[in-house]
């Protein structure tokens, strides 16, 4: 999740139970030439491991080089063939190879060449309502060398509307040998043991719901052993959190970057508390450290 899944996110998900953590996705093309900015988003931590490191691309040699580079860092190298942004689908990358599955083979292929760990591969159903080609797909990239396939139930055109279909998540996982991650709606135990029940998969893998929200790792494993949930969250202890994210956050950033790059992490951690729009608007105006935690503590004390 570009923009998102910095070092410092993945960290707070880890000790919240995640098994396996994903850097954002990192461009093969600007590894290939060397641009530092990208080879900043790399920072992994001993803390981290396992960890899955995800480039996208569809340049044969630039995927080839960076499936080299990256698997000096991770444990997984993953490939992203499921972005839907535009900016990614404009330049042949991302979801618009499952367009292409000769061209997705051979970069598959060059990949698997050149990575020194375990390929895994990112897909969603299709491209659009008219191109389901999940299955297919899936069976290319086992005989191609995939380790396991992560399959997000939507078409690239329905971007993050309407429901993940878990049909077509169950018919991959009966289509291949490899282990199949089931991604799309995972929000809550419920959803997590939908997915589990209905498709068959061996994993889930969990995005959007973990926004502002990195106690649902812990909560899922729980109700997965026990059959029980866990208390809800109380206030205080996402203050606890929203202030280990700023430490962890600083540390790692200039203050500046730190602070803006923040602003996303706590609107979706205060997400339906009490003034929390009025909240937002006022942090979205802090560029200061001291300030936004001044203001941040002010805040949870009021709404207690």
């Amino acid at each position: 999740m570009a923009g998102i899944t910095d070092y410092s996110f993945r960290k707070i998900c880890k000790e919240f139970g995640a098994g396996l953590v994903c850097t954002e996705m990192v461009s093969s093309k600007a590894l290939y030439y060397n641009d530092e900015k990208t080879k900043m988003l790399l920072k992994t931590g001993k803390e981290e491991k396992p960890i899955s490191v995800q480039i996208f691309g569809s340049d044969e040699i630039a995927m080839g080089y960076a499936a080299d580079y990256v698997s000096k860092i991770g444990d997984i190298v993953d490939i992203n063939m499921g972005c839907p942004a535009p900016k990614v689908i404009k330049n042949g990358d991302g979801s618009k190879l499952l367009q292409d599955i000769n061209k997705a083979e051979k970069i598959i292929k060059a990949v698997v060449k050149n990575s020194s760990k375990p390929v895994t591969l990112k897909i969603r159903k299709g491209f659009d309502a008219n191109n389901i080609v999940a299955v297919e797909f899936a069976q290319m990239a086992e005989n191609a060398g995939i380790s396991a396939i992560t399959i997000h139930g939507r078409t690239r055109t329905e971007y993050y509307s309407g429901k993940a279909d878990l049909e077509i998540i169950k018919k991959v996982k009966q289509s291949v040998k490899i282990p199949v991650i089931g991604n799309g709606d995972i929000v809550d135990e419920e959803s997590a043991k939908r997915m589990f029940e209905y498709t068959g998969v061996d994993g889930i893998m969990i995005g959007r719901g973990s926004f502002g929200n990195p106690w649902i790792f812990e909560r899922i494993i729980y109700y997965l052993k026990t059959g029980k949930k866990l208390p809800q969250v109380l206030v205080s202890q996402k203050l606890e959190i929203i202030e280990k994210h700023i430490k962890y956050e600083l540390e790692e950033k200039p203050e500046i970057v730190a602070i803006r790059e923040l602003r996303k992490q706590i609107a979706w951690y205060t997400k339906n508390l009490k003034n929390s729009s009025e909240f937002r608007n006022e942090i979205n105006k802090i560029e200061n450290k001291e300030e936004l935690i001044n203001k941040i503590e002010e805040y949870f004390k009021n709404i207690q």
